[in-house]
């Protein structure tokens, strides 16, 4: 491809992602999906060039208003000024790419080259910026997220900006760790421990996972360090009888079932049929037998009454504003907006309401969520505590030293109190809450409340 007819490409893509409703790694799926002739290096620049864009937003549209006023806030606008702002092209170079040939952009219109112009020789950050654009977040979230992180604020907020490591989990069914570290290097892969999961391996670049020999056999999946420490903190044990309450693609199911050695019985639950169905694929490749796969109508599907009290474990990894992943899903912060907190809110309180039911006397509900803001995170743990007073939280660093602290290459808890907030800047990981709520084993409430 030509530059132009990537950078056409790129500003398609943009427009792909902020007109529908799929996240912007499907939606890049998506698009290179129905053009296969795009070769891998003109689709690694091209997602780069769109990555960059989702990235810098904020700083963009600020000095887009700036240079032109109100108004120019389209992909084409964004791109032109990404390429003045973050790869220093000067503003022939970038009429020059916006030539109207064949799959290229459309010419520079007189304002556009005038932005251009404007733009040229500029630094993408400037004092003026207030915090919210500097660091790249909804201006609406500046009192949440202040009131939380505290002095890690800047360091926090600047690390949800850049773009993640790539995490491995070593499939404990079929490799140790050492093994796992042993077959990428036979691929030219680099790996080296992460830090706190002790299953965990961080790889060096973005090499072709889905080529080598190792993923295709089932030694590895990926999965960020933070989720691998939520699957591990439920502590699922052999023989076990567990539920995966909003399972999705089945990444901490996997896990769960490499902790019980295949033995005992997962249910992996998702409102979204198509998800768990598409799990099966992993399940297979990675060796496991022991997982259920069920569709729920709603969160208060009949299947969870029929099976109240019958669980040893309940992992509801909610759905949440996924603030926490950032750093993965730039556009996510855009599309998430008071409303939206309002509303999944109430339905992190649906579900873990309707999930308890499941959890037999003496059992655990573990509830997590990719988000870093309290109201999904504590607030709701003491608000279900209150509500159900036959739950009782059990402090993360007991948990952790009964789970994770017992295998081999094991480290202690991070810093917690009675829960764990895994955060970028503090622990490299994505942003992950957990709390462990055990169910008392003498009290016996109506299991169809």
């Amino acid at each position: 491809m030509t530059p132009g007819a990537r950078l056409q490409a790129a500003i398609e893509l943009l427009a792909a992602i902020h007109e529908g409703s799929a996240p912007a790694d499907r939606a890049a799926a998506a698009y290179f999906r129905g053009r296969r002739y795009i070769g891998g290096q003109d689709r690694r620049d091209i997602i780069d060039r769109v990555y960059a864009v989702l990235r810098h937003r904020a700083r963009l549209e600020w000095w887009l208003a700036r240079a032109a006023g109100e108004g120019p806030t389209t992909d084409r606008w964004r791109m032109i000024a990404a390429l003045a702002l973050l790869e220093g092209w000067p503003a022939d170079r970038i009429a020059g790419a916006f030539d109207g040939g064949q799959y290229r952009p459309a010419p520079l219109d007189r304002r556009e080259r005038e932005v251009a112009q404007k733009l040229a020789g500029k630094r993408i950050d400037h004092p003026e910026q207030p915090d919210w654009v500097r660091l790249e977040y909804p201006h609406w979230l500046d009192h949440q997220l202040r009131n939380l992180l505290g002095p890690r604020f800047e360091a926090e907020m600047a690390a949800l900006g850049v773009e993640a490591p790539l995490d491995l989990r070593v499939n404990t069914l079929k490799a140790t760790r050492a093994d796992a570290v042993a077959a990428l290097a036979e691929s030219r892969v680099a790996a080296e421990p992460t830090l706190l999961s002790p299953i965990g391996l961080r790889v060096r670049g973005r090499p072709p996972l889905a080529t080598l020999p190792c993923f295709r056999d089932g030694l590895i999946e990926v999965q960020d360090e933070g989720s691998q420490i939520v699957a591990l903190l439920a502590d699922a044990r052999p023989g076990m009888r567990v539920v995966d309450f909003c399972a999705g693609a089945g990444g901490k199911t996997l896990a769960m079932a490499a902790a019980m050695g295949n033995k005992g019985h997962i249910v992996a639950c998702d409102v979204l049929r198509g998800r768990v169905d598409r799990a099966a694929t992993r399940l297979a490749r990675a060796g496991v037998h022991n997982v259920e796969r069920r569709g729920l109508s709603t969160e208060r599907d009949p299947w969870v009454k029929r099976h109240a009290r019958s669980f040893d474990r309940v992992l509801v990894d909610a759905p949440c504003s996924g603030v926490g992943t950032w750093r993965r899903n730039p556009d996510a912060k855009w599309r998430f907006g008071r409303e939206d907190l309002t509303a999944v809110i109430e339905l992190q309180r649906r579900i873990l309401d309707s999930a308890a039911r499941l959890v037999k006397p003496g059992g655990r509900l573990i509830y997590a969520t990719c988000s870093l803001l309290p109201l999904e995170n504590a607030a709701q743990v003491t608000s279900f505590v209150k509500d159900h007073p036959e739950f009782t939280q059990r402090p993360v660093a007991e948990v952790w030293a009964d789970t994770i602290g017992r295998m081999p290459e094991s480290v202690p808890a991070p810093a917690a109190d009675r829960s764990l907030q895994l955060t970028p800047a503090a622990h490299e990981t994505d942003g992950f809450f957990v709390a462990v709520l055990e169910r008392s084993a003498d009290v016996a409430r109506d299991a169809a409340a």
